[in-house]
């Protein structure tokens, strides 16, 4: 049976054994001339992860490429330079969507990052991801608890796994014994569901239900369900489901050597985004021929099941004609969905299930300090707080540009904070943060952030130099209230069946984003990577390519606990619960 996780376009069946040869192949290092019976011209439609990482696996197979980007390269990963900040030969302080986050578990986004040179470095990118050695869960009443980063202890059965996931999550959690047992519980039930049962049930249940958190302590309501998905998978406990989280969970938790990972299971950059990664990337895909262009997608003309072309419009106003072979779609989910004209569904109705996919925001903002904080190695959540704030000081990790260099020369470190909550009144001005001018968002956000260290950790507001917060936010005066240019994709209950996959009846339309279906299955730099590489595949399926398909990684799951699967389908299909789920 094909798992989920593979999702097979329908032209690999009967082309697959003329392409058996290349199928695991790894990194291509020159250019692979690709045999297309269709032509090699491609339009790639988005600039962001997705964008870029199709056109790297395609220009690598010789393919020609241009990108079409209506603003920056990077999209939501790129680095957004603070405007006026510049002063005495120095650059713009760097400001972002978001803090970068690359755990250990993500395979595709180091992959590539292997494959873009960077002078000095032996693995290219790659070299530049360093490691956080904690986490802080900071809390607003009561102490906080600080987690160490780095590997745990090995466990060999069920029994073993329960036992020791509790006693860890106990001691470093600080909670009661019985909750954290009855959490390990939980997540092995989940590990040990089959893919029939994760798909059809678990899919359909909220994390916050699966794991009870109602019927336990506020500290397992805060840490388990609340502050695991917001701090790990940017979700929200209430509305994401439970197949999507507790994957997440065998990832995070269910794998403590960190057996298969790429790498230690927190890891940021060493430097601002665009300078160490962005910039990189798109200098070798220059190198590898590919075009950029300034415009924006406007519409897709649709002729005898295929694209015809495409129109975009430049930053003037001015439409232009798109011509191509082959053309990618690598905009975000509320983008593409308006462009799905009646021609288009026709041909591919399932598209129309992406009106389902739910948009909320989660965008970042960062205070600029004049002397380093000390408030963790790591990433900190600010459990209590109502906008559910997490943050990282970013330059003890950037040795290889530190921010003196930027800026008026006196900034020492950057607090870069997410908000992953912009519906909920906050304690300072208790409006949300949709609602609350930009300077009420630094204010409201600096004083939760106080409202937890205060009397732990040493946050002078003396220190505070400046704020900036994400330019896709906009505060509309007439309205009251902000607009996002940059939404996120969350992941909700059901939300699989409106994911679609990255190729269908269209036969020269390939779709590549965080809203396809991907083993991860969330609004992820890894999702959008492993997206695009799914669609060149079907690329090169569908044109009989005799070039290598792009690697794809598996999740991890416990070896361990594979009979118990084995054992569960059977279970599943008889109507019964998991073996160990006793709360049914």
């Amino acid at each position: 049976m094909v798992e989920q996780g593979e999702m097979v376009s329908r032209r690999t069946v009967l082309r697959g054994t003329a392409v058996a040869g290349a199928l695991t192949a790894g990194a291509l290092s020159v250019r692979v001339p690709a045999r297309a019976a269709t032509g090699r011209r491609v339009a790639v439609f988005g600039g962001g992860v997705a964008g870029m990482t199709a056109a790297h696996e395609l220009a690598e197979r010789g393919f020609e490429v241009t990108v079409y980007e209506p603003r920056a390269l990077g999209g939501k990963a790129r680095s957004i330079a603070v405007p006026g900040s510049a002063r005495g030969g120095r650059p713009e302080l760097p400001g972002e969507h978001g803090f970068r986050f690359f755990p250990g578990f993500y395979h595709h986004i180091p992959d590539t990052m292997r494959r873009i040179p960077f002078s000095g470095n032996a693995n290219g990118v790659w070299d530049n991801l360093v490691a956080a050695t904690e986490a802080r869960f900071s809390r607003s009443i009561g102490p906080d608890t600080i987690v160490p980063m780095g590997p745990g202890k090995a466990w060999s059965n069920p029994d073993d796994f329960r036992q020791t996931l509790a006693s860890v999550i106990a001691t470093s959690a600080k909670m009661p014994m019985t909750d954290a047992a009855y959490f390990a519980g939980r997540l092995l039930v989940f590990m040990t569901s089959c893919d029939a049962r994760r798909t059809g049930r678990w899919e359909h249940i909220a994390w916050r239900d699966f794991i009870g958190a109602q019927q336990h302590s506020v500290e397992f309501r805060a840490l388990m369900s609340r502050t695991l998905t917001t701090l790990l998978v940017a979700a929200k406990d209430d509305r994401a489901s439970t197949r999507t989280i507790g994957s997440m969970g065998e990832q995070f938790l269910g794998n403590p050597l960190l057996t298969g990972d790429d790498g230690p299971l927190d890891r940021l950059l060493n430097g601002p985004t665009s300078q160490v990664w962005i910039e990189p990337w798109a200098r070798r895909l220059r190198e590898l021929g590919v075009r950029f262009v300034t415009g924006r997608l406007r519409r897709l003309e649709v002729r005898d099941r295929r694209i015809s072309g495409a129109r975009v419009v430049d930053a003037g106003g001015a439409e232009s004609a798109v011509a191509a072979d082959h053309f990618v779609m690598a905009v975000p989910a509320e983008v593409a969905r308006q462009l799905w004209t009646p021609e288009i569904l026709a041909v591919r109705p399932e598209l129309a299930a992406m009106n389902r996919l739910v948009i909320d925001w989660m965008s970042g903002i960062q205070f600029y300090l004049r002397r380093p904080t000390r408030i963790a190695r790591g990433h900190v959540a600010y459990v209590d707080s109502p906008w559910a704030l997490t943050s990282i000081a970013q330059n003890q990790f950037w040795s290889r540009t530190p921010l003196s260099g930027f800026g008026d020369g006196t900034v020492r470190d950057c607090l870069s904070v997410d908000i992953s909550n912009w519906n909920t009144p906050g304690i300072l001005y208790h409006k949300p943060a949709r609602e609350c001018t930009h300077e009420q968002i630094a204010r409201e956000v600096w004083a939760q952030i106080q409202a937890h260290l205060k009397g732990k950790t040493d946050l002078p507001e003396a220190d505070l130099h400046s704020w900036f917060l994400d330019t896709g936010v906009a505060w509309d005066a007439a309205r009251q209230r902000n607009t996002n240019a940059d939404p996120l994709l969350i992941n909700t209950v059901g939300s699989w069946a409106a994911r679609p996959q990255p190729h269908g009846a269209l036969e020269n339309l390939f779709l590549a984003g965080d809203y396809v279906r991907t083993t991860i299955d969330l609004a992820t730099m890894e999702g959008a990577c492993e997206s695009a590489r799914r669609a060149v595949n079907a690329l090169l399926d569908t044109v009989a390519s005799n070039a290598p398909r792009c690697k794809l990684f598996p999740l991890y799951r416990a070896p361990e606990l594979e009979p118990f699967r084995q054992l569960d389908a059977t279970r599943y299909a008889a109507g019964q619960p998991n073996s160990f789920d006793t709360s049914v």
